[in-house]
C-alpha cells in the first residue's frame, strides 16, 4: 500500500509527488499519457519562476525528475475507478492494475476543446496554440488568428494585439457571447477584424501552420497566419471520479484553494479544479496544497 497515489503526471501532479515525499510519504504518480502534461506542448516557457526561457518538454522532464529523486514511483496507465474506503482506497486501471493508497490526489488536469481538424494534433507548439498568456510573445508582429466567441477568446485577442501585427477573431455566430466591454476594447484596436458566421474547415501546413480555410456560410476563403489560438473551452479530465467530489457546472471540482473535497481522503490539485487562474504556477501551487492536506490526513489516522 502507497501513503498517497497520484492521477495525473502534470506539473501539479508531479509537484504533490515532490511534496509528499519531502514529508516522508510513499507515492506512485499514474498518468495515461504522458509524463509533464499540457506544458510539454508548448515550444518556449518564459513565465515560470526561476527561468528566462526553457522548453515545455526540458521543464516537464525536470517536473519528473525531481519527483522520482525523491523517490516517487511513476507507472503510465490509464485509471478507471477508485474504490474502497476512506484511508483503503484501491485505484484501479483500465488494464487490470490495482494499486491501494491511505489517500489519492486527482491531478488529472483538463484539456482544451479542439477543432477535430485533420493535421491539428501535429501542428500543436507549430503554430497551434491554446494559451495566448503562454505562447502569444513567440508571434510578436506575426498575423495571428482567434478562434472562439467567449471571454476567454476576446481576452486572448486582446493580448495578442497588443503584440501582433493583425489578430483575426474567427467565430462561428453572428456575435459574440462574451462581455460586450470586452467586444467594445476589440472594436477600437486598428489590428483586429472580426471574422462572423464563420468556421475553419482546414490547416494548412505540414511541419508548422501556414494559413487557415475558412467557411462563412458556404463559401470557402483563406487567411494567411503564423499562429491559431483556439478559445473554444476546455474539459476536466475527472468524470469518473465525480462521485468523489462536487462539480461545478462546467464539470470542474469545486474544491476551494485547500485542494480537499467531500471525500475526507480524495484531494485534487491542478487544472481539473474550479479557478479564476488556470495557470501554470496556479497548478503547482494547487500541487503543494494537496500534498500537505493529504499528508495531514493521513498523519491523522
Amino acid at each position: 500500500m502507497y501513503d498517497i497515489v497520484v492521477v495525473g503526471g502534470g506539473p501539479a501532479g508531479l509537484t504533490a509527488a515532490t511534496y509528499a515525499r519531502r514529508s516522508g510519504k510513499s507515492v506512485l504518480v499514474i498518468e495515461k499519457d504522458g509524463f509533464g502534461g499540457q506544458i510539454s506542448w508548448s515550444p518556449r516557457v518564459e513565465n515560470f519562476p526561476g527561468f528566462v526561457s526553457i522548453s515545455g518538454t526540458e521543464l516537464g522532464d525536470k517536473f519528473l525528475s525531481q519527483a522520482m529523486e525523491q523517490g516517487a514511483d511513476v507507472e503510465l496507465e490509464e485509471v478507471a475507478s477508485i474504490e474502497g474506503v476512506p484511508g483503503k482506497r484501491i485505484v484501479k486501471c483500465l488494464s487490470g492494475a490495482e494499486f491501494e493508497a491511505k489517500a489519492v490526489i486527482i491531478a488529472a488536469g483538463a484539456k482544451p476543446r479542439m477543432l477535430g481538424l485533420e493535421n491539428e494534433e501535429a501542428l500543436i507548439g507549430n503554430g497551434v496554440c491554446f494559451c495566448a498568456v503562454c505562447d502569444g510573445i513567440f508571434y510578436k508582429d506575426k498575423d495571428v488568428a482567434v478562434n472562439g466567441g467567449g471571454n476567454s477568446a476576446l481576452q486572448d485577442a486582446l493580448l495578442l494585439s497588443e503584440k501582433c501585427r493583425k489578430v483575426y477573431l474567427i467565430h462561428r455566430r453572428d456575435s459574440f457571447r462574451g462581455e460586450a466591454k470586452l467586444v467594445e476594447a476589440l472594436e477600437k484596436r486598428d489590428n483586429v477584424e472580426f471574422i462572423l458566421n464563420t468556421t475553419i474547415s482546414e490547416l494548412v501546413g505540414d511541419t508548422e501552420l501556414k494559413a487557415l480555410v475558412l467557411d462563412t456560410n458556404g463559401v470557402k476563403s483563406e487567411i494567411a497566419v503564423a499562429g491559431l489560438f483556439v478559445a473554444i473551452g476546455h474539459k476536466p479530465d475527472i468524470a469518473s471520479f465525480s462521485g468523489l467530489m462536487e462539480l461545478d457546472g462546467a464539470g470542474y471540482a469545486a474544491s476551494s484553494e485547500d485542494c480537499t473535497t467531500k471525500t475526507q481522503d480524495i484531494f485534487v490539485a491542478g487544472d481539473c479544479r474550479a479557478k479564476k487562474v488556470h495557470q501554470l504556477t496556479t497548478a503547482v501551487a494547487d500541487g503543494a496544497s494537496a500534498a500537505l492536506a493529504a499528508c495531514e490526513y493521513i498523519d491523522s489516522l
